[in-house]
């Protein structure tokens, strides 16, 4: 890679990314804004795989590349050896994976780093799907979307199961910061990354990040549709700090959700069924009361 490559950017083009990857949008902002004095440790997933193919790699910040499940354990110990060698307070640590790499099979692990209070920041690119293995289901996707492991027909109206809140079981274990952003909003994902590692001890930052191969969309609309995923109330963008809900983006006019369900293939076979609309549009309905997203509130 040519020498100045990574002046301006901690993560560089020519990587092999799908066009309009929201994951591949969303990691640039996350590098550019965590800085130069930053290590990384990634899961296996689509960012490990189109990212870095050996000799070569698109990130310009120290990079290690760990199994599906443990890139948060891998963190914890470059931390920990950071701390012993008197480094910890001049560079920080981001442990990153997908949604299956974060909610599912990496759960244990980042429980134990978030248990321990290592000061790593981990970061989810929550793409809902296992898209890097054949678009199966993961405790992330959304309720009624389909999938390879969770396919529409005649029994069935797609995922059975509401989304994993993972912002709220990290909340929950009284770190410093966890939170939700989205890619359609650049300056607040950067905002939040750059909150997160200005506090000391574990951090999570889980980011919307549109797939247009798994969610069947077009790959012009991912910052679009990303939007629309918060603006009609199914993606929250929520702060916690301590384990308290402190800060929330509030909805000044929700949009009906078949605004966004219509943007996507996953979701169609909804478009002709009023009464699995009605549920979905349930599910966004009680995130607005929950999280009190109406300005009224």
């Amino acid at each position: 890679m040519a020498k100045g490559h990574f002046d301006e950017n901690y993560y560089a083009s020519g990587h092999t990314a799908c066009a309009g990857c929201g994951q591949a949008i969303a990691v640039r902002i996350v590098m550019n804004a965590a800085g130069k004095n930053t290590m990384v440790a990634n899961s296996t997933g689509c960012l490990e795989v189109f990212s870095t193919k050996a000799p070569e790699t698109a990130f310009g910040l120290p990079w290690v590349h760990s199994l599906f499940e443990n890139s948060a354990a891998v963190a914890s110990g470059v931390e920990a050896a950071l701390a012993h060698t008197g480094k910890r307070e001049e560079i920080r640590v981001i442990a990153q994976a997908g949604d299956g790499g974060t909610g599912d099979i990496g759960l244990q692990a980042i429980s134990g780093m978030l248990e321990r209070g290592h000061d790593v920041l981990f970061v989810c690119y929550d793409n809902e799907a296992y898209m890097n293995t054949g678009i199966q289901r993961s405790g992330s996707t959304p309720f009624n979307a389909h999938t390879t492991t969770s396919p529409t027909g005649k029994y069935s109206a797609g995922n059975p199961r509401p989304k994993k809140p993972m912002v709220e079981i990290c909340a929950a274990h009284k770190i410093p910061y966890s939170a939700t952003a989205s890619v359609g909003n650049p300056k607040d994902v950067e905002r939040k990354v750059k909150k997160a590692l200005s506090l000391r001890g574990p951090k999570y930052l889980q980011i919307h990040v549109p797939c247009p191969l798994g969610w069947k969309s077009d790959s012009a609309e991912t910052i679009s549709i990303a939007r629309l995923a918060v603006q009609t109330g199914l993606y929250p963008l929520v702060e916690y700090e301590n384990g308290k809900l402190t800060n929330v983006t509030k909805i000044v006019s929700p949009k009906p959700v078949e605004e966004y369900l219509k943007t996507q293939g996953r979701f169609k076979h909804l478009l002709k069924n009023p009464e699995e609309l009605k549920e979905v549009q349930a599910v966004a309905d009680q995130n607005i009361e929950y999280y009190g997203l109406s300005p009224k509130k």
